[in-house]
């Protein structure tokens, strides 16, 4: 009688040749309908003896011993005892004798921390999301809106006066419950969780994972998630997912050492750990690692209909000397120091997602010149859909910290990056990592007086989501949110009952509605023709303007002017003469501005100017961005 726990002969096949791309389906516990119980499978190739322990046995691993599957490395079990919801770890013997206990590398659902068994799991969930699935296998992300709403959900709202650990937090029902409906009156297209896979620390924020085919368990079971999205999708709304392939947690019962060797962490001491985040770095030399890896990829864009990826850390993989002093590092087979593998692994990812699921996409927080981020691989590119632009974020954040008097020396710090904005597809990003650590809130690296500080605020964030690329904001910068941002705690929603906070509020609500609905400021984002500057070089009156243009839609003009003076007569070079409605005005009185503005249009006369055919004499507000739409 053929024995079903087995996995099949083309799955060990490719397991072996590590181009398994289900490789959840076959790997970890899975629930047997013909037979009842659970079939238990483990790849673990150096252990010299495997067991299944489990709640239904006492834990006693000596009831359910594996066997191993020919030379694969895999070992299996079938426990007829086991089912949905049970807690289980494999105990296995390494080299030197000792017995060690690990959770399952492949585990769908892992106990609450700081429990670490991992948990028999099979999915209830039915979709209801196929009419947003449809519709996004029809467009290409590049061409599409985008701007994203980063969230860390520990933190974005906590339970009130709850003493025991964990109680605090929302469960994927309750988050669902507040984040989709606040999402969709901001008007975001999409949300970026921070990491959701399994992870003991909070703290870690999800960058030290244990299971990475966990959901956290701290705000419940992995169908949870799965409802989150769904209702996501159902308002609206993409979901990008936080994914660190880049390294793994040092815990003994997870990954690490994982059956007495580095089995998933490279042996190479100079690749293998990372020193600046105290971690280990996953082999990517290795193929079965790297299938482990893609797979994963696949399963949270397949399982639970993931939007997107955003791959954290990708410039450490990339080369070999990232945090290295000269002697802790070797170069590469020719003699540089790029990570050959870790490249042959992101392009295998890439190419592979991509491939079974159209619509998707991949961004890399990526912050070298790395040539082709986002190129094809077929070309020899990474295949990413979009790259972080680190080198924008920078640049414009230390131009708005100057006070306003003295940002004529800083003005090629806002115009630098249209000399590569086309080289990639570009995300700009504001993110967690700007609001930490001592950098201060967003609000709070402007200069000024508070009313001052609001201004710029609400200015800057005008000027770049009219800049090309798409945008990511981090939770509570919508609001200016006053305070560092800390995990601890939810975000100050207090300060939504003060008008001024309310202000940023409303504008970066009209001005998402507005943006999603101008196909100029995101039909071309990545080619040089849906770009041009009015005049870049008035760094007398620190302002700024240009056009955003593509096919079959109404140009939009923006100017911002990051003086604390407004521009009476300002004569602003337009592409034609006629009706341009104002259709954002950051200073505008119901976003708690001084309510300068041009009565909502101004009419441009035909007469050169800066190279343009025609000009219209406005009025530019101090700190504060002006958007105008062809009629």
């Amino acid at each position: 009688m053929t024995d079903t726990s087995l996995p099949g002969d083309l799955d060990i096949h490719l397991i072996h040749e590590g181009r398994h791309e289900e490789l959840w389906r076959v790997l970890g516990a899975q629930v047997d309908d013909d037979r009842g119980g659970t079939s238990f499978r483990v790849w673990a190739p150096n252990a010299l003896e495997v067991q299944v322990a489990g709640q239904w046995a006492g834990w006693d691993g000596a009831q359910h011993p594996m066997a191993r599957v020919g030379d694969s490395g895999v070992w299996h079990v079938h426990v007829a005892e086991a089912g949905v919801g049970d807690q289980y770890k494999y105990r296995l013997r390494t080299a030197d004798g000792a017995w060690v206990d690990r959770a399952d590398p492949v585990a769908a659902y892992a106990e609450k921390p700081p429990r670490t068994a991992s948990v028999v799991w099979r999915s209830q969930h039915e979709w209801g999301d196929q009419e947003w699935l449809d519709r996004r296998s029809e467009r290409q992300p590049a061409d599409a809106p985008m701007s994203v709403y980063e969230v860390h959900l520990a933190s974005w709202r906590k339970h009130p006066n709850r003493d025991e650990p964990g109680s605090e937090l929302y469960s994927w029902d309750e988050i669902a419950d507040s984040l989709v409906p606040y999402v969709a009156d901001l008007g975001f297209t999409h949300v970026e969780l921070m990491p959701v896979m399994q992870h003991p620390f909070g703290g870690s924020w999800g960058y030290h994972v244990t299971s990475y085919f966990a959901p956290d368990s701290r705000f419940g079971d992995p169908d949870g998630l799965k409802r989150l999205i769904d209702r996501l999708h159902q308002a609206g709304i993409g979901v990008i997912l936080d994914w660190v392939p880049g390294h793994f947690a040092t815990d003994e019962w997870a990954l690490a050492r994982f059956d007495g060797t580095p089995l998933y962490e490279d042996p190479n001491p100079q690749r293998g750990w990372h020193k600046e985040w105290g971690s280990h770095i996953f082999n990517f030399g290795r193929h079965e690692v790297r299938n482990f890896l893609y797979a994963n990829a696949v399963y949270w864009l397949d399982e639970f209909h993931a939007d997107g990826l955003r791959v954290d850390g990708v410039a450490s993989m990339l080369y070999l000397d990232y945090a290295r002093e000269d002697g802790e590092w070797s170069p590469n087979k020719h003699g540089g120091r790029e990570n050959l593998e870790a490249v042959q692994f992101l392009q295998e990812m890439n190419a592979t997602v991509y491939k079974r699921i159209p619509g998707i996409v991949t961004i890399a927080e990526e912050s070298t010149s790395w040539p082709a981020v986002t190129g094809p691989t077929s070309d020899g590119g990474l295949g990413f859909g979009f790259k972080w632009n680190m080198g924008w974020m920078h640049d414009s954040l230390d131009y708005m910290a100057v006070d306003p008097l003295y940002r004529n020396h800083h003005h090629g710090e806002m115009t630098f990056s249209l000399v590569y904005a086309f080289s990639e597809n570009y995300v700009l990003p504001i993110s967690h990592d700007e609001v930490v650590h001592g950098k201060g809130s967003l609000l709070r690296k402007m200069p000024g007086d508070r009313w001052k500080q609001l201004a710029n605020l609400r200015a800057y964030l005008a000027f770049m989501w009219a800049h090309p690329g798409k945008q990511l904001l981090f939770m509570g910068c919508e609001f200016g949110q006053e305070s560092e941002w800390a995990e601890s705690r939810e975000l100050d929603w207090w300060l939504l009952e003060h008008p001024e906070h309310a202000g940023v509020h409303a504008m970066v609500r009209d001005m998402n509605h507005t943006y999603a609905a101008s196909g100029a400021l995101w039909g071309r984002d990545n080619a040089p023709e849906g770009f041009a500057w009015l005049d870049a070089n008035d760094a007398g009156h620190n302002t700024f303007s240009f056009v955003r243009r593509a096919p079959g839609e109404p140009d939009v003009v923006c100017v911002s002017n990051f003086a604390g003076n407004p521009h009476e007569n300002y004569r602003l070079a337009l592409p034609t003469a006629g009706t341009w409605h104002e259709v954002l005005n950051t200073d505008a009185e119901a976003y708690a501005g001084s309510g300068v503005g041009n009565l909502g249009a101004i009419t441009a006369v035909e007469g050169g100017h800066h190279g343009q055919p025609a000009h219209a004499d406005i009025v530019v507000p101090p700190l504060a961005t002006l958007w105008f739409r062809k009629a």
